[in-house]
């Protein structure tokens, strides 16, 4: 058995279909009926439920997905292991994070971690929460970066930051003035927020309730970089996390005003596949955001990213 058998299983899995894994594979589609054909003939197995209409993998056949997409990962960090012999690390680190992740907090991680190894091919896919897990868990990306991550059996979760969630509106709002305000004095107010079913969102919505806060909710997306536009254009609120707006209260465009009761804050935590092999270029990865961590001891109620600024010599405008 070759290990191209292997990728054509998983390709015809993932797409559902036998031309577009022959396409995949620059095989013909009688070729690829022919390896699954003799994959189920070696382990004496059916792997598909064949359909006119539909398909799908029986239990056998998701079972073998799984170990194949395991065989595909060792074999193609098995390049990366031998370079180790040389002390080099290289090969490709694949990660998928949520939205405001991805574009506000890992970019000065992956920054460093560019210019200690330059070898490293960095992929970073930008998804929602739920798609995180599921890129993790099929073996897809080596991590995933989630906010309030919650447990998944085949996960192993590593608690990374924190980061506080502080209010923002427009300069000329009635409360871009305040240093800082309580929850109750947002009452009746014009509120731009996330999607229901984001994680944050729950968490905002859980202390409103909590406190008996009345909002006149008019606007829901499921991103953060619209959540400020909006803010921008609408004159309304939002509450989201501090380390995501800096741009905009830097060049003025936004007010970031802390929330003193409750404190609010966003964990965010590393998704790995449990039992799965780690290349060397996850394992330095993985150290040296564990190292900048135990850097960025916050202190006067800081977040650590709000730490990590002072750390690199940055001065945060007061919102």
């Amino acid at each position: 058995m070759q290990i191209e058998t292997f990728k054509i299983f998983c390709d015809l899995a993932d797409s559902r279909s036998f031309s577009k894994a022959a396409s995949a594979n620059a095989i013909t589609q009688s070729a690829v009926s022919q390896q699954i054909r003799a994959l189920e003939t070696r382990f004496n197995v059916t792997l598909i439920e064949r359909g006119r209409r539909n398909f799908s993998l029986t239990v056998e056949g998701k079972a073998f997905l799984e170990a194949s997409k395991e065989i595909l990962g060792v074999y193609d960090h098995l390049g990366d292991r031998l370079r180790e012999l040389h002390n080099v690390v290289a090969g490709e680190l694949r990660i998928a994070a949520i939205y405001s992740i991805g574009l506000h907090e890992l970019p000065s991680y992956l920054k460093i971690f560019r210019k200690q190894y330059p070898d490293v091919e960095i992929h970073v896919e930008y998804h929602r929460s739920a798609q995180v897990y599921s890129e993790v868990l099929n073996g897809d990306v080596d991590l995933g970066f989630v906010s309030f991550p919650a447990p998944r059996k085949g996960l192993r979760i590593e608690p990374f930051i924190e980061d506080r969630l502080v209010l923002i509106c427009h300069p000329t709002h009635r409360l871009a003035l305040r240093p800082r305000i309580r929850l109750e004095e947002v009452e009746g107010e014009k509120f731009i927020g996330f999607d229901p079913d984001l994680p944050t969102r729950k968490v905002i919505d859980r202390h409103l309730k909590e406190y008996q806060v009345a909002i006149n909710q008019t606007l829901e997306f499921d991103n953060i970089e619209t959540v400020k536009r909006s803010v921008e254009i609408e004159n309304g609120i939002a509450i989201v996390p501090r380390n995501t707006v800096d741009a905009e209260v830097q060049s003025g465009a936004l007010v970031a005003v802390e929330i003193e009761k409750p404190e609010m804050r966003r964990p965010i935590g590393i998704l790995m596949k449990r039992n799965r092999s780690r290349s060397a270029a996850q394992r330095e990865f993985l150290g040296m955001l564990q190292d900048i961590k135990k850097k960025e001891k916050p202190s006067n109620g800081q977040s650590l990213g709000e730490s990590r600024k002072e750390v690199n010599g940055e001065s945060r405008p007061r919102g």
